[in-house]
């Protein structure tokens, strides 16, 4: 079984030839996660490859991701940052995935502005043109899901994929009770989701028996071919072994063939990674 993170960030440090957005610099406190300490990480958690998500603090920026999966194409590859609301880039799209290592784009809609882009026309012609080109989507979209339903509808060839389940915060006993929002989706088979960063949902510690209450709910209603097992492991509060033995060793309702889909198959024939 190929294990594959549908989640981690890679980035720089600050600089003055890089500078970060002022919103960016109370998230990294000034670290940094580059390839050769994310691949020692991974070797030792089990985990072949990763989804690499260039994080919000960096801006839109792209660059150290695609640098990593260029230099490790069988360890990495990337679903990059778009500025959607910037006209000028707009050509950009065209030819998005002949980038070498470029999979598709991530969308975060979780701060006011972005979420307004949902409702005031800036975002409307992203949806047709992303179909158009088959780029696959990653989105978080806490308190979102209402519109996401209706681009999925408006257009079923695009493919979504939910981060985080589209959740964030801290739920313990009342955590399945806010899936239902992220499950009543499932209706969509253009709709996936990623199951990435759970042990930050609740506060239990491992092996989290709420946890395989909820990823039993979960793979039952979306089935293990829309359902991607991420970390998010640079805010991940466990090691990011426990994160994967989560679900390889404490879900026993979950099969061989389950794990195979869950664990690294299913996201790697959702983003067309070759």
């Amino acid at each position: 079984m190929r294990v594959i993170d549908a989640q981690i960030h890679l980035w720089a440090r600050e600089t003055s030839d890089r500078p970060w957005p002022e919103y960016g610099r109370s998230y990294a406190h000034g670290k940094e996660l580059l390839a050769d300490e994310a691949i020692s990480r991974m070797d030792e958690a089990g985990v072949d490859a990763a989804i690499l998500v260039p994080p919000s603090w960096e801006g839109d920026r792209n660059d150290v991701c695609l640098h990593a999966a260029r230099r490790h194409p069988q360890r990495f590859a990337v679903m990059g940052r778009f500025p959607i609301e910037a006209v000028s880039a707009r050509d950009q799209l065209e030819t998005w995935r002949e980038q070498t290592g470029m999979l598709g784009v991530r969308l975060t809609f979780h701060n006011p502005f972005q979420k307004a882009w949902l409702h005031d026309g800036t975002a409307d012609w992203f949806w047709s043109a992303a179909e158009r080109l088959q780029i696959p989507l990653m989105l978080f979209v806490p308190d979102c899901l209402v519109e996401i339903g209706r681009i999925a509808e408006r257009f079923p060839e695009l493919k979504l994929i939910l981060d985080h389940l589209a959740l964030y915060g801290s739920y313990d006993d009342e955590l399945i009770p806010q899936l239902g929002p992220t499950l009543a989706l499932a209706r969509f088979p253009n709709i996936a989701v990623k199951a990435s960063c759970m042990p930050n949902l609740v506060s239990e510690e491992y092996p989290f028996p709420t946890l395989s209450s909820a990823i039993h709910r979960i793979v039952d209603v979306y089935g293990p071919q829309r359902t991607f097992w991420g970390s998010d492991v640079s805010r991940l509060r466990c090691s990011w072994y426990e994160c994967r033995t989560l679900f390889t060793q404490e879900c026993n309702f979950l099969d061989s063939d389950d794990l195979e889909w869950i664990m690294g198959r299913g996201i790697q024939e959702w983003l067309r990674w070759e």
